[in-house]
């Protein structure tokens, strides 16, 4: 059944009055046809007013459900359940399928062993294992501890299902979501605040799973605590991000984040390591620690919105990355931060451990400068009308620099650029009073041009950290504290 707003019920009714009156006035043949094609005419506009009125039900009905954000108190409760044991869990479902419902969770107490609460799963406050199903709906989960994740999937064949649920979690190293060795989470509509340090509202660690969220609200206020920190294949669709301190997004390793029409709102003004001295809301990189696998990872963007405080947009490192952007609105408040930033910092070995980035933009505008050092490279693909307002390397050239321009794409230049290759049609590049070199040659206007895309390889370089089958290698006083990790 379809249900329709207020203005669509009025279009609705003042159809059906003139579809009632066009019927009583059938005096005479010629009248009788008039009549009859008015009354088509009429259904016609009733169809369209029914379709265009639920079509805006529609529409106001996504915006509601992606704008919701529930509170403890819109949670009616039927039990309480507390542990404030060290280690311990209030919820277990250890390979067995287990439901609840209306239900509040209390966790406190610490994790004796880091390792085994953000790998394994110890001390959180609901924790599905060994192939448990566990479906969770109409939740209040509140944690108060060290360690002491809201809620944790271990394992293949592992899945936690959560809905209409609120977690706050108030210690350091203490997630919201949580996701490890190949276990599976599904989120709709949850609201998730995390205040600790290392505590990502959606977080995942060593062997990494399958993370789908929909909907909800996700805030992050502690120093490196990204709204999402992916060591996992994490997707996120319809939902509002926050972090306050962090960035908005972290991917590590081989591994991938999907964001699908979310609003995101990223402020990295704090730093968990002293690897780099650079802010940003995404940071794509390989930490060396052995908590993700070595190989190309992936960042996609499709429609919604991103906005900047402090930095850069994208920053890359110690890893190779393709990012796909799709008709999203991307905005830098900082004026003195670059869109891309694809540079080496302290992880990985020195000269071998820079950002290598296919950039993929169809439909987008791109505003902001780029920035490629020696040790990095970028392939650039603008299609779909896209439009790039920026420079490249405005300095003179650094790592190698290959741009492609299709189906309508246009580069507007904000200063010189140094790059290493071009493939354009004449009408590709509008130099805006700035000189494009390529290969060290100055690129004359209104000429199409062919050129190579660079090759990339898909590993990580070096290694500074402990190796990848060792436990504790997520940080340490050689290794610096990534985003998310503890020093």
């Amino acid at each position: 059944m379809k249900h329709f707003s207020k203005k669509g019920l009025a279009i609705l009714m003042a159809a059906m009055i003139t579809a009632s009156l066009a019927a009583c006035n059938n005096s005479s043949p010629q009248e009788d046809t008039t009549a009859a094609a008015s009354a088509a005419a009429t259904e016609s506009a009733v169809t369209d007013a029914a379709t265009q009125a639920a079509t805006q039900a529609s529409t106001q009905a996504a915006t509601e459900a992606k704008s919701a954000k529930l509170s403890e108190s819109d949670i009616t409760i039927s039990e309480t359940i507390e542990n404030s044991e060290d280690g311990g869990h209030a919820i277990t479902a250890d390979g067995e399928t287990a439901d609840y419902k209306n239900t509040k969770v209390v966790k406190t107490g610490d994790s004796d062993s880091g390792d085994e609460a953000d790998f394994y799963g110890d001390n959180a406050a609901i924790f599905a294992t060994n192939g448990g199903k566990l479906t969770l709906s109409d939740m209040v989960i509140d944690t108060d501890g060290k360690h002491a994740n809201g809620v944790f999937s271990y394992g293949e064949g592992t899945t936690v299902d959560i809905s209409n649920s609120y977690i706050k979690t108030s210690g350091d190293c203490s997630g919201g979501l949580m996701t490890t060795g190949g276990g599976t989470t599904n989120a709709t509509n949850l609201t998730i605040e995390t205040s600790g340090r290392s505590s990502a509202a959606i977080r995942s660690d060593r062997g990494g799973g399958t993370v789908n969220v929909d909907g909800g609200s996700y805030t992050t206020t502690g120093t490196g605590s990204p709204v999402v920190y992916s060591t996992a294949d994490i997707t996120v669709s319809n939902a509002d991000m926050t972090s306050t301190a962090s960035q908005g997004v972290v991917v590590e390793g081989k591994n991938s984040v999907t964001l699908n029409n979310v609003t995101m709102n990223a402020d990295n003004n704090t730093k968990n390591s002293d690897k780099s001295d650079w802010y940003q809301a995404v940071m794509i990189y390989q930490s060396m620690s052995g908590d993700a696998a070595q190989g190309k990872s992936s960042f996609t963007m499709e429609g919604g919105t991103l906005t900047n405080a402090n930095g850069d947009i994208f920053f890359v490192n110690n890893t190779a990355t393709d990012i796909y952007l799709t008709n999203a609105t991307i905005v830098n408040n900082d004026t003195n931060g670059y869109f891309l930033r694809a540079a080496a910092a302290g992880w990985g070995s020195e000269g071998s451990n820079g950002g290598q980035v296919s950039l993929y933009a169809k439909q987008q505008t791109i505003n902001g400068d780029m920035i490629v050092d020696d040790v990095s490279n970028l392939n650039l693909y603008l299609s779909d009308s896209s439009t790039f307002n920026g420079a490249i390397n405005s300095t003179g050239q650094a790592g190698e620099v290959y741009v492609e321009l299709s189906g309508g794409a246009k580069w507007v230049l904000s200063g010189d650029s140094y790059i290493t290759s071009l493939t354009c049609d004449a009408d590709s590049i509008d130099l805006n009073g700035h000189k494009l070199y390529v290969n060290g040659k100055e690129y004359t206007a209104g000429t199409a041009s062919t050129g190579t895309a660079i090759e990339v390889v898909s590993t990580g370089g070096g290694d500074n950290g402990a190796p990848p089958d060792m436990p504790g290698g997520n940080g340490g006083s050689d290794n610096g504290a990534p985003p998310d990790k503890p020093d």
